[in-house]
């Protein structure tokens, strides 16, 4: 499985915002999204940096809310792992585990083309191990699909 096959399910859309967006304008289209993390573009195509929730809150206990009036740019992470859509499942899954992130956008030759999350990578997991139970399950039983 390649990270192309995650975004044939999710699809390929990515909410991202200027750097100038103040971080409680941030929360707000993080909420209405219901996602836990956004690129951060400049031009809605390349990636400037990504902020998550963690980036939040590790800000808000060190700054307090005077934090909330301040730009993304402030605190994202501007050094930010990539994957091309070729990449390996577990390959990404590797770096998400290893590197402890939760998400990671998409890119090809530099533009942005979609992002993964972790719960994107377990979903696909779990439906592709369904479809061996209920491959095995078949051969077994004789109803071969």
């Amino acid at each position: 499985m390649r990270i192309s096959d995650v975004l044939r399910v999710k699809g390929d859309r990515v909410v991202t915002v200027a750097p100038a967006t103040r971080v409680d304008e941030l929360l707000k289209v993080l909420a209405e999204h219901r996602i836990g993390a956004i690129v951060v573009s400049a031009d809605g195509t390349r990636v400037d940096g990504i902020v998550s929730e963690r980036d939040i809150v590790r800000a808000l206990a060190v700054r307090g809310a005077a934090v909330l009036a301040e730009p993304v740019s402030a605190i994202h992470t501007t050094e930010v792992r990539t994957v091309v859509p070729e990449a390996p499942l577990d390959e990404v899954e590797r770096l998400m585990t290893e590197r402890r992130f939760r998400h990671v956008p998409v890119v090809v030759d530099g533009v942005l083309h979609g992002i993964v999350s972790i719960g994107d990578v377990v979903k696909l997991r779990i439906d592709e191990l369904e479809s061996e139970r209920s491959s095995l399950a078949g051969y077994i039983t004789g109803e071969r699909s």
